[in-house]
């Protein structure tokens, strides 16, 4: 949109009559106002409305309104500077900045690479001088193992009688359950929260078959056999001099009364 030049019109309508001067006069302020809105829905109002056209012979807004800002003064800048904590260097056997760090009880498994270098017809021009020696953290899946007692059986050469070496006892009479299988489900479940259905389909996926109640069995009688410890502990407490609990409180509701028993 562009302003109109009512500069000719209202020379020309200055020899008529004054009714139509105001009339002039009043379309002219119209058609200014009109074109003042737009300017204000360009700058001011929402995104999509905005469709400034860079023309030079467009007039400025603030010329329009007399009232153009001064162009405000650079916002002073101070310059700053902080220490922070040099890195330790990384040393030879570190997987990340941070480092691989182990205790002596994990095992390692080496991996010995070799050069192509030795493999070629010239690998008598080479010679290994040193190894250079890299760390990955790796994770093999929890794995199960059927242990299988070999026991012979004995026939006195003079009474002729058999006789065979005793299985060691387990832990439940009768049971097929290693002590260390009831320890690992128990740890599994409590420590790692490990649902009972998640180690049988780690068991299925072992290609062992193990019913799922068995497991749920396998897991009462093992808490069971934890009830002395239970007990002892439960005895220590009480003998404290200082008991202290977590207290959580919760709002109770008054019981409902029905109008039966009403």
């Amino acid at each position: 949109m562009q302003v109109t030049d009512y500069t000719a019109k209202y020379a020309a309508s200055t020899e008529a009559d004054p009714a139509a001067v105001i009339e002039t006069l009043q379309a002219e302020v119209a058609s200014l106002k009109e074109q003042l809105d737009w300017f204000k829905r360009q700058l001011f109002g929402r995104k999509s409305e905005k469709r400034i056209i860079d023309n030079p012979d467009q007039l400025d807004l603030s010329t329009l309104l007399g009232d153009a800002p001064a162009p405000a003064d650079p916002e002073p800048t101070e310059e700053i500077t902080y220490r922070r904590r040099k890195r330790k260097p990384r040393n030879a056997d570190d997987v990340t900045d941070s480092g691989l760090r182990f205790g002596p009880d994990v095992p390692i498994e080496v991996i010995e690479l070799s050069a192509p270098q030795l493999e070629g017809p010239e690998a008598d021009q080479y010679e290994v001088i040193d190894h250079k020696i890299s760390r990955r953290l790796a994770q093999r899946p929890g794995s199960y193992v059927v242990l299988e007692y070999r026991r012979p059986v004995l026939r006195d050469k003079a009474s002729a009688r058999l006789l065979e070496v005793p299985a060691p006892s387990a832990v439940f009479e009768g049971s097929l359950a290693d002590v260390s299988l009831l320890a690992g489900i128990l740890v599994d479940k409590f420590c790692y929260h490990l649902p009972l259905y998640r180690q049988h389909q780690r068991l299925k996926d072992a290609g062992i078959t193990l019913s799922r109640s068995t497991l749920t069995n396998y897991t009462q009688r093992a808490i069971e056999l934890l009830g002395p410890i239970v007990e002892a502990q439960w005895q220590h407490i009480l003998q404290s001099r200082v008991l202290a609990m977590d207290e959580t409180p919760i709002k109770g509701k008054r019981p409902r009364t029905s109008l039966i028993d009403a």
